[in-house]
C-alpha cells in the first residue's frame, strides 16, 4: 500500500512538473487506485469504544455531556461513576443503558433502564452517588476543601452490571473534575472583631454584590456554597456560629449572640470590594432563622434574604449569652421504625413560645423562602403558610417569594449535590441518625430549579 501510494504521487509530480506526457496518464492513474483501493477503503479495522464527558473541568452546578461511541448497535451497557469524598469514603452511582442503532449511548438523551436512576437524567451519575457497599453508616457527602475539585471516574461497562461486579469488562473510561471555585476566586479566611468566617472575592478589582451566608445546626464552618456564589460574582462571607474551634465558648453551645451576627454583616458591608448597598442574608434551616431574625430584630438592613427550610422561633437565648443546642424540646422528637429522628415537630409555629417568634411584620426587604414538602427536620410548609399570611396581613404580600417542591427534604443544596435522606447527627452521648427527607430525583430537580431561581432573585435584587 505503501509503495502504490508512493507511486501515484510520484506519478503526479511528474505530470506537474511536465517531465513525462500526460496521454494516458489518467488512465494508468485509475488502473493504480483500483488495484489499491481495496486495501486502502475495506479495512476491518474498527475504533475502539470511547467515553467522552464534556467539559472535562467544570463548576459543579454546570451540567455535562456524557457520551459512549463505537459500540455493538442494540447492546447493553452500563455507565458508572466512582470518586472518592474528602474523607477519602468511596461514593458511587451506575446506570444501565442499551446502545442505540449506531452504536451510541447519550445521557442527556437517552434513558436509563436500572442502576441508581431511570430515565433520562442527564446528571444522574452525580446527584444519584451514594456510599459504596460496605462504607460507614450516615454519610454525608459535603465538599471539606474548596480548593481541590472532586475527581470523578466514569467508566463504561459491558452489559448491565454494578460497580461491585468487577469481573465485568470495562470498555472506556473518563475523568472529570467538579469545581466550588472558578479559577481567578479568591479565598480570606476571616478572624476578626470576633467574627470566624471565610470571605470569596470573584476575580477583578470589584466592587461586587455580596451575600452572607449561613447554615444550620450541624455547625462548623462550612464554605462550599460560598465558593460557587463567588464563581457565579458574588463576594460571599460563609460565617459559623456554632461547632467551631476558634468559636469561645464549649462545643455544643451557642455562644455568640446578636452582636456578632450585626458585626459580619457589617464587616461584610464594609469591605473595600463590596456594594455596601447590594448585600443580601442566605441560611438553611436554623441559619435561616438568624437570616430572618437579622433583617427584623437586629437593625441591619439588607437587600434581599434567602431562607431554605426556616423556623420562625427558637429555643435557643439570643442575647449575647449563647444558649444550649439540645434542650428540653425533646419531648418534640419523634422517631422511625430504625430508630432514626426527626426534629420536624419542633419547629411547628404552634410550638414555640410567643416571645420567641419572629417579628416578621417589621421585614422591609424581599424575601425568598424555599420550601421542601417532604422536609423531615423542619415544618416548612407549615412555616412558610404563617410567613405568608403574616406578610398579608401586614400589606407586605408583595415582598414575599414562596418556591415549593413535592418531595424534596430539607438539605436542598446547589445542583446535583447527592440528597443524603438520613445522615448521623452525632456520636456523644450517644450516636444519633437524624432524618432530611426527600426522595433521589425529585430532591435532585428541585435543587438544580431551586439554583436557578436563587441567582435569578440575586440578580435582580443585588445587580438590578
Amino acid at each position: 500500500m505503501v509503495r502504490a501510494h508512493v507511486c501515484l504521487t510520484t506519478i503526479r509530480q511528474l505530470i506537474e512538473t511536465k517531465m513525462i506526457p500526460c496521454i494516458g496518464v489518467h488512465r494508468s492513474l485509475a488502473c493504480l487506485h483500483r488495484a489499491v483501493g481495496g486495501v486502502r477503503w475495506k479495512s476491518s479495522f474498527r475504533p475502539a469504544p470511547l467515553l467522552t464527558a464534556a467539559p472535562a473541568r467544570a463548576l459543579i452546578d454546570e451540567p455535562i455531556s456524557i457520551k459512549g461511541r463505537f459500540l455493538p448497535p442494540h447492546s447493553p451497557v452500563t455507565v458508572c461513576a466512582q470518586m472518592h469524598s474528602d474523607d477519602g469514603d468511596l461514593w458511587e452511582a451506575f446506570a444501565h443503558y442499551n446502545t442505540n442503532s449506531d452504536g451510541t449511548v447519550n445521557l442527556t438523551r437517552d434513558p436509563s433502564v436500572g442502576g441508581s436512576y431511570l430515565g433520562c437524567e442527564p446528571m444522574g451519575l452525580f446527584w444519584g452517588l451514594q456510599p459504596a457497599p460496605g462504607s460507614r453508616e450516615g454519610l454525608r457527602l459535603r465538599k471539606k476543601n474548596v480548593e481541590t475539585p472532586y475527581v470523578v471516574l466514569m467508566s463504561l461497562m459491558k452489559g448491565h452490571v454494578s460497580p461491585s461486579e468487577r469481573q465485568s469488562t470495562e470498555l472506556a473510561a473518563v475523568t472529570t473534575e467538579r469545581w466550588y471555585m472558578a479559577p481567578g476566586v479568591q479565598r480570606k479566611e476571616i478572624r476578626q472583631d470576633g467574627v470566624v468566617a471565610t470571605l470569596f472575592l470573584p476575580p477583578g478589582p470589584g466592587p461586587f454584590p455580596a451575600v452572607l451566608d449561613m447554615w444550620g445546626m450541624g455547625g462548623g464552618l462550612v464554605e462550599y456554597r460560598s465558593a460557587l456564589f463567588a464563581s457565579r460574582g458574588y463576594a460571599s462571607l460563609s460565617l459559623t456560629y456554632f461547632n467551631h474551634k476558634d468559636l469561645p465558648g464549649p462545643q455544643g453551645k451557642v455562644s455568640v449572640g446578636d452582636s456578632y451576627f450585626k458585626s459580619a454583616f457589617h464587616l461584610l458591608q464594609d469591605h473595600h470590594q463590596v456594594f455596601a448597598d447590594k448585600v443580601g442574608i442566605i441560611g438553611l434551616s436554623f441559619g435561616g432563622y438568624i437570616t430572618l431574625r437579622m433583617a427584623t430584630q437586629m437593625g441591619v438592613k439588607p437587600s434581599c434574604l434567602i431562607c431554605i427550610n426556616s423556623p420562625l422561633g427558637s429555643t435557643i437565648m439570643h442575647s449575647d449569652v449563647g444558649g444550649e443546642i439540645i434542650e428540653s424540646n425533646q419531648k418534640y422528637w419523634t422517631y422511625d421504625d430504625q430508630g432514626y429522628v426527626s426534629f420536624r415537630d419542633i419547629s411547628l409555629p404552634t410550638n414555640f413560645n410567643p416571645e420567641s417568634m419572629l417579628k416578621l411584620e417589621h421585614l422591609a426587604c424581599p424575601l425568598m423562602y424555599i420550601v421542601g414538602e417532604d422536609d423531615l427536620s423542619a415544618s416548612s410548609v407549615e412555616t412558610a403558610d404563617v410567613i405568608e399570611e403574616t406578610l398579608k396581613a401586614v400589606g407586605k404580600s408583595h415582598l414575599f417569594t414562596r418556591v415549593s417542591y413535592p418531595d424534596a427534604g430539607h438539605l436542598i443544596e446547589p445542583p446535583y449535590t447527592p440528597n443524603a435522606r438520613v445522615s448521623l447527627w452525632s456520636v456523644k452521648p450517644k450516636k444519633m441518625f437524624t432524618l432530611w427527607g426527600g426522595h433521589p430525583a425529585p430532591h435532585a430537580a428541585a435543587q438544580e430549579d431551586a439554583w436557578k431561581k436563587v441567582l435569578d432573585f440575586m440578580e435582580t435584587n443585588l445587580r438590578g
